[in-house]
């Protein structure tokens, strides 16, 4: 059960640095286009000024670039559109759901199919079902959502990535891998009946859009199952992760990446998914799970607040394009576009000296804000200083991943529990951007590279607590104050 490493080669690195660098030809055709509204810098600063510079706050209509999230932002395909308009909107037992339902299970392999409305609610649903106060649920990473709502039932949520992956310089090709040496021990310390399931995602996004092996995978399998522990995928990018397994994983070169995920889910015994992700669709989700008792609890729960399991909160014609969509993204042609273009940008930043979480993930690159800006203290948010800056100087809607994101604060002392990285996710919708639009955005990065020592810190001046980064009003720290307190 030992944790097994296996970093990349530095020639090896260089061999594939040097392959990659060719054009990127998106394998699709534009049918319809959508303007961008082109801003000055001047207006930047008025629009950031009225959003207490938290980008979150920033209307779409001004941003010109948006990597805030790849949640929710797909182009849909010509298929999928006229899925659409194949919607059935019955109430109960629509046929666009028995099409939906049996994608899952074709792809996930899972019996009981419980749409909702998006991956959050099946996160609510999963955890207001199975946690209870002083319960303890292990991931590799927490996203911010997942850690909310485990939190929100009294639980508590721990995070067990392998040590490799708090290293954003450090290359390895599987760093999404949870420890399976510290999750041994998290249940040996608190008793398996005090971890109601544990968690793995894939890909890890919180630590970096990484992949997690198959032999990790099946690994934290044969551990939950020997204390009795049920184990579950969140799934958002599941076909993105299968990708890395047959392109990273030795016995895996020739399988399809259909077979790769049905692989990955027979270890589990259920999974949560946000079908914004690698559903290629604009909204919804599902839960699953093998277990007919749980299934009807969370069916019960699902009628409270999402609506009749057939449809938990959707439309008809949502249900078709996640069904289609499910299909599409295990498509390996696309698969091949998606993570070289996500590595394209990674590559061009990182070659010109701006540090980023390594290897390049599949759904977007993290720019270590920490690193780059090591005059700004954690406790000044590097991060979110980037974030503002990035918009400021391009338009560029990206999102802070650090201790805005992840920073507690305790209740009784006031004090703050910083994260252990500082992170700038740049997440690149699926299918929406052209090569020519990310060439905008490295330009930009690297303008603001070149004067990252003039950049300034910011406090919080307002927050709300739980998930504070959606709502927080933000003031720039002066740069003396900064420097005051980096000596300090």
């Amino acid at each position: 059960m030992n944790q097994v490493h296996m970093p990349l080669a530095p020639e090896l690195v260089s061999i594939e640095k040097s392959r990659r660098m060719k054009t990127i030809i998106e394998p699709f055709k534009v049918k319809s286009v959508e303007p961008i509204h082109m801003t000055t810098r001047t207006e930047r600063e008025r629009i950031l000024r009225e959003a207490h510079f938290n980008i979150f706050q920033v209307r779409a209509h001004d941003v010109l670039i948006d990597l805030l999230t790849d949640s929710g932002t797909s182009a849909m395909s010509a298929n999928q559109w006229a899925g659409v308009m194949r919607g059935d909107e019955s109430y109960a037992c629509s046929d666009s759901f028995y099409r939906f339902r049996d994608q899952v299970r074709h792809i996930f392999g899972f019996e009981h199919v419980i749409p909702t409305h998006q991956g959050r609610a099946a996160e609510r649903i999963l955890f207001s079902t199975m946690c209870r106060e002083d319960h303890v649920v292990p991931n590799n990473t927490h996203f911010d959502t997942t850690r909310a709502n485990i939190e929100f039932t009294g639980a508590r949520a721990v995070d067990l990535v392998i040590p490799e992956a708090r290293i954003p310089s450090n290359y390895h090709p599987f760093k999404g891998n949870i420890d399976l040496d510290a999750l041994r021990v998290l249940i040996e310390e608190e008793s398996p009946a005090r971890i109601p399931l544990i968690m793995i995602t894939i890909t890890n996004n919180s630590g970096g859009g990484q992949p997690v092996s198959m032999r990790n995978l099946r690994e934290v399998h044969e551990l939950a199952s020997e204390y009795g522990i049920p184990f579950y995928i969140d799934a958002c990018r599941f076909a993105e992760n299968a990708w890395f397994i047959k392109n990273r994983e030795e016995g895996y070169a020739d399988a399809s990446i259909l077979d790769i995920c049905r692989e990955m889910f027979s270890y589990a015994d259920g999974c949560t998914m946000s079908a914004k992700k690698d559903g290629l669709a604009n909204i919804g989700g599902f839960l699953c799970t093998n277990d007919p008792i749980l299934a009807r609890q969370e069916q019960d729960l699902l009628i409270l607040t999402e609506g009749f399991p057939t449809y938990g909160g959707l439309a008809g014609r949502d249900l078709e394009a996640i069904a289609i969509g499910l299909g599409e993204v295990l498509d390996e042609d696309y698969l091949r576009y998606r993570i070289a273009s996500t590595r394209y940008l990674g590559e061009k930043i990182s070659l010109a000296g701006v540090p980023i979480v390594e290897p390049p993930g599949g759904h977007a690159i993290y720019i270590d804000a920490k690193s780059m800006l090591p005059h700004i203290p954690p406790e000044q948010y590097p991060g979110q200083a980037l974030v503002v800056e990035l918009f400021l100087e391009a338009g560029i809607r990206a999102v802070e991943i650090g201790s805005v994101m992840f920073g507690k604060i305790d209740p009784e002392t006031g004090t703050e529990t910083l994260a252990p990285m500082e992170l700038v996710r740049l997440a690149i919708p699926r299918r929406v951007y052209t090569q020519s639009h990310i060439d905008y955005v490295v330009e930009a990065i690297l303008r603001v590279h070149q004067r990252r020592e003039e950049i300034h810190g910011y406090q919080i001046i307002e927050q709300a607590p739980f998930l504070r980064h959606f709502t927080a009003k933000f003031e720039m720290v002066p740069m003396a104050s900064a420097r005051s307190s980096q000596s300090t």
